[in-house]
């Protein structure tokens, strides 16, 4: 039976995909509030879900993360499938309790620090697959690592653009770590999703948002798809480092295709999360 760790899996993308993954897999649904996790798990079991194990984490705090990671390591000898879904837009600069920009540290620092430290699980077993929900964003994001919190000429896109350039850069970098393993690493924009992510836009983006998800937004179970087919399918289990977009692998941004920036990344990525120092 495999074992398959989601986060974001109260609502949206990350609950479709409990649900399409559900039917005799064991689910460990992570997410911030309890009684949201608690019908989650409900609703996997509906769909056929063998176990389901809840586990509350806030992706703003890293010690929460620190704290979840921790409940994985103890309590599971290995996990198949680890989908790194949860996330978050702010309208105006946030910093976090740790004093980070909030969308990088939620989209970027925290599923970097939960999957470096549940890492030797993923290799554990005789394969397995990890997935990142990037954004087509990244094309448009930059790292400057001199402001990498956006304290000078924060903007919500900008922002989000940035977290999912990084999403982008450590699936790849990863991939190439672990290339000699039998763990796959993907990073996946799902398409303009009709979730309530974006319920934090600034006010004046509201009305765009509300008529962009009516006329163009696919439904949450569309988007969820396309993180469960490389989660699934056995076509793509040797398939990694890839960006895919429309269900199609796609070269991403010539930032996120160099290695030497991703490997900066992730040595200030550990630095900011308090890993290998």
């Amino acid at each position: 039976m495999q074992t398959i760790l989601i986060t974001g899996a109260t609502s949206g993308i990350g609950l479709e995909c409990a649900i399409q993954l559900a039917p005799g897999t064991h689910l460990v649904l992570v997410g911030r509030d309890e009684a949201r996790l608690q019908a989650a798990s409900t609703r996997a079991r509906a769909a056929g879900a063998a176990r389901t194990d809840v586990l509350q984490a806030d992706f703003a705090s890293l010690a929460s993360v620190r704290s979840l990671a921790t409940t994985v390591r103890n309590r599971y000898d290995a996990i198949d499938i680890l989908i790194n879904n949860a996330g978050a837009v702010f309208a105006s600069h946030t910093t976090t309790g740790d004093g980070y920009e909030a969308t990088f540290a939620v989209n970027h620092l925290a599923p970097y620090l939960l999957t470096e430290s549940v890492k030797p699980l993923l290799v554990s077993p005789e394969s397995a697959r990890i997935v990142i929900t990037a954004s087509t964003a990244h094309y448009r994001g930059n790292i400057d690592f001199d402001d990498l919190h956006y304290l000078r000429g924060y903007s919500t896109m900008k922002a989000y653009a940035r977290s999912k350039l990084a999403n982008v850069l450590y699936a790849r970098s990863l991939a190439a770590e672990l290339e000699q393993s039998r763990v796959t690493v993907n990073a996946v924009h799902p398409g303009m999703v009709a979730t309530g992510i974006w319920n934090n836009a600034p006010w004046f983006a509201k009305p765009i948002v509300a008529a962009v998800k009516r006329v163009r937004m696919i439904p949450a179970a569309d988007g969820a798809h396309r993180l469960t087919a490389l989660a699934t399918d056995p076509a793509l289990k040797e398939t990694t480092g890839g960006y895919f977009e429309d269900g199609e692998l796609r070269l991403p941004s010539m930032e996120a295709q160099d290695p030497i920036l991703g490997q900066r990344l992730r040595e200030a990525s550990d630095q900011l999360v308090g890993l290998h120092s």
